[in-house]
């Protein structure tokens, strides 16, 4: 039976049950904290994504109209020289510059435009990064819940490494590393390390390495596949290295 988030397992009464076992519900944690990775993730390039793309935009824009306003400047100021130079064509020299001057003025409202248009940016890019932070706070927050539902789990699967004489260690997406130290001999307490890959990420278990190789390990594997019970073959394999050893 699985303990319920927040309960301590009763580790005598799993080993004394027919078929003891642990659901750490480890598959389910990993997916749902990929699939809220990958949202938040999402969410940020599609967020990075459209401003950039605004920001390129409106770059482009400025540029045009810088141009367009250093083109007129220049045109004034030949109009200017003109002025000085040909008194006889005054009257059209000045309604040139009065030309010039409206397309400046038109200018400086497009300007004036483009600026209320990147402040409305500013604002928006505001909201983005205040959801963005909100998302973030959001995150850790469940972030520590989670750390606080696992420390008593990580509590009693170190007491369940004491009672298979172990160490059970994640080493890849469900899969686990087990390690023994066997002790050989009466006298001399030398010991001998021990230690097996073990994949459950699909229906049909599989031990991936093995040191040393155990010629009993594909019945084994067998009995386990047919029980589905891990701690049972835990024990089962340290009994097989022993004998290895003896």
């Amino acid at each position: 039976m699985a303990p319920r988030p927040g309960q301590f397992l009763n580790l005598a009464a799993i080993l004394d049950s027919q078929n003891p076992s642990i659901d750490l519900h480890l598959s389910t944690y990993d997916a749902s904290t990929k699939n809220f990775s990958k949202a938040i993730t999402d969410f940020n390039n599609r967020a990075v994504a459209e401003i950039t793309q605004r920001r390129e935009a409106h770059a482009a824009d400025r540029k045009k109209l810088a141009e367009r306003a250093q083109s007129i400047e220049k045109e004034t100021n030949q109009c200017k020289l003109r002025e000085i130079e040909l008194i006889g064509v005054l009257e059209r020299e000045r309604e040139e510059t009065k030309e010039a001057e409206s397309s400046v003025s038109a200018l400086r409202r497009q300007v004036v435009a483009q600026k209320e248009a990147l402040a409305a940016l500013d604002a928006e890019i505001e909201q983005y990064r205040a959801r963005v932070g909100s998302l973030r706070r959001e995150r850790e927050r469940e972030r520590l819940t989670l750390e606080q539902h696992m420390a008593p789990l990580a509590a009693e699967a170190r007491a369940c490494e004491r009672a298979l004489g172990c160490v059970i260690e994640g080493v890849g997406p469900d899969q686990l590393l087990i390690r023994f130290s066997i002790k050989v001999g009466e006298g001399d307490g030398s010991k001998q390390d021990a230690s097996f890959v073990l994949d459950v990420s699909l229906q049909s278990y599989r031990v991936l390495t093995s040191t040393p190789l155990l010629p009993t390990l594909p019945i084994l594997l067998d009995q386990l596949n047919e029980s589905r019970d891990v701690f049972t073959f835990i024990k089962q394999m340290r009994q097989a290295f022993a004998e290895l050893f003896a």
